[in-house]
């Protein structure tokens, strides 16, 4: 898995499988093996060839940072759908705005931001970054079908409420179950 708190993740589980008596060398060797998961970095071609990063589990200000430092080491267009982040209390709109430094030092050239929580991060990224901003994960599927193109990275991340995972389910081409 590419990115910076992949490897603390790592290291917390090799730490983890020494304290227990476990083998290091085949812990090292499944997590060499270790693809993204679906929510928590998988990664696929859309249909249209764009490369999809799908981070859209769940998000608050330390995840937003490190994948979109994952984004910014990815050739081509960079293209973020980021959903509001929940239970962030009364510091919730300094959190949203606080992601336009790491959104302009990802070269992100088209953000879709998604639900009511995003607009001080609207704010914060006008005149700075061409965006859109939505109301749902159903908006945002249909805003980002005009958006993106064949050589895209499209990064999508959000909290799990959100719905941003319905966004990935269209991408990727899988029937809708309902909702939005």
């Amino acid at each position: 898995q590419p990115g910076q708190h992949w490897v603390s993740n790592a290291l917390a589980v090799l730490a983890a499988v020494d304290a227990a008596g476990g083998d290091l060398g085949l812990a090292g060797l499944a997590l060499a093996e270790l693809g993204g998961l679906a929510g928590r970095g998988a990664r696929f071609r859309a249909a249209n060839g764009a490369l999809v990063i799908d981070e859209s589990y769940n998000a608050n200000p330390a995840s937003m940072r490190a994948t979109l430092a994952v984004l910014a080491e990815e050739p081509g267009r960079h293209v973020a759908v980021l959903g509001e982040m929940r239970e962030l209390g009364e510091d919730s709109a300094d959190y949203h705005a606080g992601l336009a430094e790491p959104i302009l030092a990802a070269r992100v050239e088209k953000a879709l931001l998604v639900g009511e929580s995003m607009a001080p991060l609207a704010t914060a990224l006008e005149g700075r970054v061409d965006f859109v901003h939505v109301a749902d994960a159903k908006a945002a599927r249909e805003a980002l079908a005009a958006i993106i193109a064949p050589d895209d990275v499209v990064l999508i991340k959000g909290s799990n409420g959100v719905g941003l995972s319905r966004v990935v389910a269209a991408l990727r081409g899988d029937t809708p179950t309902g909702g939005a």
